[in-house]
């Protein structure tokens, strides 16, 4: 039974991510802990899911404390010391739901999920009399104190900063607003009740779906704009004159930032394949390293580049397009705290003098048509087909192929994990060219096999 993406559990409410299943995983992971927190986002399928999670721990012998209505992040920070698990569907449309576990304020790793995929095929409960009682939490206040607090020390106060945060009626309407405005920072709130069915807009924040804050950053003068997704823990980044800061550029600044702030020897930042090189020129002009690791996995890759690291070694940012993970703040991807500390930056920096020193190439994806079983054998020929077509690039195949040519350029392929593609991604600043190689050695190679 395959139930894990790379986000959780994630799919149908009527088909997929039902009662019965999240009823399952509750007892399944009960093994994995005393006391669990359990909370959810503001989907209409929640409450009920969130109920059934609920008894599947009590079932299996585990306390679990609700903690209500969260943003993800909040669950996460509550976890602590404990395990979580999270109700939520993120990005994706009121239809869906989905599940997140959590141990200590990080999410379960790929051996620790297919742990609880073999217990949900087994799903057996304890004896009656040692099933776990419950309580509740309300870690919402301590959360948002905490974010602030650890916001302060990376820039100036933004009190003279207008903000404008779109919370498209998901869970940051809760959070967000809230954090800034503790600063002092003139915070203006878009949809910021939360509703489950999005009315406002898609849950998932893009160039166009945030159509209507990009007019009121414009129109209204605003210095910054935020969005974000269902659950609050994507963040979309815009300017004062209503665009969208591309998400490479946003993880750039970030990641230069904490690299300069460390005081280690080896200041390490963790990303993903399909992170643009821009993050490297940055990370290595501060004095630090990246390391990459597959999508879906950043806290497995902050273990990785800790355990693999020596006495000099600190993981100082990890991120994906639009998700962030603070290590020293917390284990876990965190909307919220990325909006405080680029709040901060702003106000001591000015955005645009963030940005300068990022170089900003033109940018593509295409999708090539491939069956789900020919996937290994056209990676396996593109392996060997493609560092010979570009001699002098780096290459990396821990997760795809990854060639980074010495102008910064670079380009990745890799099989999409849930649909028949091998998509193709390229940055340079003659991008057309690029993109059109690699697509054309990526046909011939399933053309090969097909």
């Amino acid at each position: 039974m395959d139930l894990f993406g790379t986000a959780g559990i994630r799919g149908d409410v009527g088909t997929e991510v039902t009662p019965d299943l999240a009823l399952r995983v509750g007892r399944a992971v009960a093994a994995d802990g005393d006391e669990f927190v359990v909370g959810g986002d503001g989907r209409q399928s929640t409450p009920a899911l969130r109920s059934a999670v609920a008894a599947g721990l009590q079932s299996g012998g585990a306390r679990v404390v609700d903690v209500g209505r969260v943003p993800t992040p909040t669950l996460a920070f509550a976890s602590r010391g404990r395990r979580g698990v999270m109700v939520t569907a993120s990005h994706n449309p009121p239809h869906d739901n989905g599940i997140k576990l959590f141990a200590d304020g990080t999410e379960y790793d790929r051996e620790a999920e297919r742990r609880v995929e073999a217990a949900v095929e087994d799903d057996e409960a304890v004896p009656w009399d040692e099933w776990g009682a419950d309580r509740t939490e309300s870690p919402l206040p301590d959360y948002r104190e905490a974010v602030a607090d650890y916001a302060e020390e990376w820039g100036a106060s933004p009190a003279d900063l207008s903000v404008a945060v779109d919370c498209g009626n998901g869970m940051a309407g809760v959070a967000t607003p809230q954090v800034l405005g503790r600063t002092g920072a003139h915070v203006q709130a878009l949809e910021a009740n939360v509703d489950g069915h999005f009315p406002a807009r898609e849950s998932k924040p893009t160039p166009e779906t945030l159509s209507a804050l990009r007019e009121f950053v414009a129109r209204s003068g605003a210095d910054l704009g935020i969005g974000h997704d269902g659950d609050a823990d994507r963040i979309v980044v815009l300017d004062g004159d209503g665009e969208v800061v591309h998400e490479d550029t946003v993880v750039a600044i970030l990641a230069e930032a904490y690299t300069r702030a460390s005081a280690a020897g080896d200041p390490v930042v963790v990303t993903t394949p399909n992170a643009s090189a821009r993050i490297d020129e940055r990370v290595r002009a501060a004095g630090g390293r990246v390391e990459r690791v597959r999508l879906g996995a950043l806290h497995e890759g902050v273990a990785s580049a800790r355990a693999e690291g020596g006495a000099e070694t600190e993981v100082v940012f990890a991120a994906e397009p639009w998700k962030h993970v603070h290590p020293a703040f917390g284990g876990w991807i965190d909307g919220v705290a990325s909006a405080a500390v680029l709040m901060r930056l702003v106000a001591e920096q000015g955005l645009d003098s963030l940005r300068e020193s990022v170089t900003e190439r033109p940018y593509r994806k295409v999708s090539v048509d491939c069956p789900d079983e020919a996937k290994p054998a056209v990676m396996e020929r593109l392996e060997a087909r493609l560092p010979d077509q570009f001699p002098d690039a780096s290459v990396d195949t821990e997760y795809g192929v990854r060639l980074e040519l010495p102008d910064g350029s670079w380009t990745l392929v890799r099989p999409s994990g849930t649909e028949p593609y091998v998509r193709a991604y390229a940055e340079s600043e003659d991008v057309d060219a690029l993109v059109d190689t690699v697509v054309d050695a990526v046909e011939r190679a399933v053309d090969d096999v097909v």
